[in-house]
This record gives C-alpha cells, sequence and structure tokens, in this order.
C-alpha cells in the first residue's frame, strides 16, 4: 500500500510537466496536481482517522483502497484537467483513510514499541521504492508514446489485488478490556487528540521534517541549475562524468539513499537509542544544507542527496513513537493526526519557499534557506526530546500494558 501511494503521489513532478503542455495551465494551476491531494490526505487524516477504531482496521483499510481503486481506473476516461484534479484529490482522500488504517493495524502486530518502530521503517521503505519506480514508470510510458494516465491504471491494479488480500488475511482483534472504549470512538474525541501534549510534539515534528524534506524533491533541481538558464544544457556547468550525472538524477539519488536507509532503519532502530539516532541525524541535516548553501551548488551537489540516509528513519520513528504513545484503541485516531500535519508540511513547506525565493528575486537558493530554518527547528526539538526524554515513562506504561514487556528501554 504505501509503495502504490508513492509511485503516484511522488510522480507529480513528472505528470504536471505533460498537463502544463496538453491543457495549456499555468504553474500555479499545475500546482494544484500536488496540494489538493495533500490537502485531501490532511483533511482525510484529521476528519476520518478514527473510522480505523470505530469500523476496525480490515473495514477501513478495504474502504480506502475501494477508493482510491475507483480514482485510478477512472484516469482511463480522465480528458479534462478540472477532472484530473478531482481524481487526484479523491485519491488524496482514499489514502488518508487506508493508510491510517495501516498505521493503526502496525500497532496490533507489533510485540513492543521498538518492533513498532523498526516495522513502520520497513513500510516506510517500501515507500522509498514507490517513489523511485513512479517517476520511472511515468518516463518510460511517454517515451513509448502511452497516456501517463496509465501509472494511475497499473496501481489501480495493484489496489485491486491488495483488496483481495486484505479481504482475505486475519486482522488480529482487540482485547476485551478495550471493547467499550471502541465503541465510544467518535470524530469529537478524535479532534481532542490534537491538544494532547503526545500528539501534538510528534505532530509538530513530522510538519517539519517534510517541510524540510520536500526542498530536495521540489527546489534541489531550480537550486543545481547552471545560471546561465538560456543554454541547452541546464547542467552544463558541471564537469563532465559522475558530477554532471549526479545533477541530473540528484533526486532519484535522494530517493535512493532514503530508500536504503530505511531498510537499515529496521535494524537500527531496533538496537539503538531512537532518541539519539534522530537528534544526531537532524544534526547533520542542518549540517549538509548550511554548508550546501554556503559552498554553493557544486557542493551542495553531494551533501544535498546525502540527506535521503539522514531523512530516511525520522518520519517512520515519529509515525511510531507518536502511535506508540496511546493505547492501541487510539492508534487509528491518533495516526489521522500526525497524518494531518505531515500532509500540511508537504502542502506548506514548498508553498512558503518557493514564495520567499520569488520575493527575492527567484533564486531557490533563499527557498533552501526556509527549508534550513525548518530542519534547524527540527533539530533543536530533538536536541530537547534527547536531553528530557519526555517520553519515556509514557512509552513504559504502554509497554507493561498494552504489550506485556516491563523495564524495556523505549
Amino acid at each position: 500500500m504505501f509503495m502504490m501511494f508513492a509511485m503516484t503521489s511522488d510522480s507529480v513532478g513528472e505528470i504536471i510537466k505533460e498537463v502544463k503542455v496538453a491543457f495549456d495551465v499555468t504553474n500555479a494551476q499545475a500546482s494544484l496536481m500536488h496540494s489538493l491531494p495533500m490537502l485531501g490526505i490532511a483533511l482525510s487524516g484529521l476528519f476520518l482517522g478514527f473510522l480505523a477504531d470505530k469500523l476496525g482496521r480490515k473495514t477501513t483499510i478495504v474502504i480506502g483502497l475501494a477508493l482510491f481503486g475507483i480514482a485510478c481506473y477512472s484516469f482511463l476516461i480522465a480528458n479534462d484537467f478540472i477532472f484530473i484534479v478531482s481524481l487526484m484529490s479523491l485519491s488524496g482522500v482514499a489514502v488518508g483513510i487506508f493508510k491510517t488504517g495501516a498505521l493503526a493495524l502496525i500497532g496490533d502486530i507489533s510485540s513492543s514499541t521498538r518492533q513498532h518502530t523498526a516495522t513502520m521503517n520497513g513500510a516506510e521503505a517500501f515507500f522509498g521504492v514507490g517513489a523511485i519506480i513512479g517517476p520511472l514508470i511515468v518516463a518510460w510510458l511517454i517515451h513509448r508514446g502511452v497516456p501517463w494516465q496509465y501509472l494511475y491504471v497499473i496501481a489501480g491494479g495493484i489496489c485491486t489485488l491488495l483488496i483481495v488480500v486484505a479481504a482475505f488475511v486475519r486482522y488480529p482483534k482487540y482485547v476485551a478490556s478495550h471493547q467499550q472504549t471502541v465503541e465510544k470512538v467518535s470524530l469529537k474525541k478524535s479532534l481532542a487528540l490534537v491538544k494532547n501534549p503526545y500528539a501534538l510534539g510528534f505532530s509538530v515534528g513530522a510538519f517539519l521534517y517534510v517541510a524540510a524534506e520536500s526542498a530536495i524533491y521540489v527546489w534541489m533541481p531550480s537550486y543545481l541549475v547552471c545560471d546561465a538558464l538560456t543554454i541547452q544544457d541546464t547542467y552544463a556547468c558541471y564537469s563532465e562524468g559522475a558530477a554532471r550525472q549526479l545533477a541530473i538524477y540528484s533526486v532519484t539519488a535522494f530517493f535512493v539513499l532514503r530508500a536504503l536507509g530505511r531498510f537499515v532503519g529496521i535494524w537500527m532502530m531496533a538496537r539503538f537509542n531512537w532518541a539519539l539516532v534522530l537528534m544526531l541525524f537532524s544534526g547533520a541535516i542542518v549540517l549538509c544544507f548550511t554548508v550546501g548553501l554556503v559552498g554553493g551548488k557544486h557542493i551542495a551537489l553531494y551533501l544535498f542527496p546525502l540527506t535521503g540516509i539522514f531523512m530516511s528513519v525520522i518520519y517512520p520513528t515519529f509515525n511510531s513513537k507518536g502511535i506508540s504513545c496511546f493505547e492501541k484503541h487510539q492508534h487509528g485516531s491518533v495516526a489521522g493526526v500526525i497524518l494531518f500535519f505531515t500532509a500540511a508540511g508537504a502542502a506548506a513547506g514548498p508553498l512558503i519557499m518557493g514564495l520567499v525565493s520569488d520575493a527575492m528575486g527567484g533564486d531557490a537558493k533563499y527557498g533552501f534557506m526556509v527549508a534550513t530554518g525548518f530542519a534547524t527547528l527540527l533539530f533543536l526539538g530533538l536536541l530537547y526530546n534527547y536531553i528530557a526524554n519526555p517520553t519515556r515513562q509514557r512509552l513504559a506504561e504502554i509497554e507493561a500494558r498494552d504489550y506485556g514487556v516491563a523495564g524495556q528501554q523505549s
């Protein structure tokens, strides 16, 4: 599911290029293809996240997948810009539904909060794989003269298979002691979680992380282009060989490193202090951004994609630890809250960076200065988290009550 979602969401840059030509739309209009699906995910996570706790994980996942599949197959008849954007928005709502169900399910199948974090990194690793293969599929389709809409048809086929699998797989049951609480799950109770310090803290962290991360795949290509924009080869200022190739495929390099880092994170987060790892890795991101800006694009060419390694484990761990601070019957609701802030960061971050860059003459480096600010705030928060360790007692209580593990370092 995570891979299928990433195949479509992280291909939007390639799709926008085709849509602008086909429908003669402006950059602002084309940007709706990114911002509206993110808005759909955000609102769906916040207002519908409680369904995973109210209806159960399987029912919620199947509903979300069915809605996503309908949107995907409808792209076969999508020949109007407004219709295309509407389908993308619908797919965003569907993602918010099935992803909160999936995130809650990870808690059900985990035997400890430490294993929960490792499993979450594994799930997000497949998201990283989808982010790599999605744009490649679009490029291959266009090269073969096949409409880009068939990417969604492929995703729809995967979605249909996932629905069949989800329908037949046996899902874990809630423990009996939670049954009365489950029946009282509601939208009002779900929204009330926004005020909870654990949910709010990890949600703000997710917002800052995604806002900083989006600078890489949205604005890094613009920052790395040569100053002489009139020349045909926008990367001609880089020497022939590895540097030129890295400049051309810098975003792909970032996604590859991020995916590899998340697979390594399955092992790493099961063995090391998560708070220390996140603090060090967020500091490394700030260092890469700062040196890349001060040293110029020839230095940033190497340091910006490298952040994929350091960014790899941060978001899955935020999701895992944020969800693990709550009882299992609340996992869907809190996953929806974190997902809301995640999508808000993905929508607001690039927009703020773009506005600042435009205000300063159009140079993308000013947008990266904003991204460095987001990354710095993230580092300061994680530094506090490592020093004060505000979740230690809460995670220990959850370990003892929900997982039957006492005295384990979480």
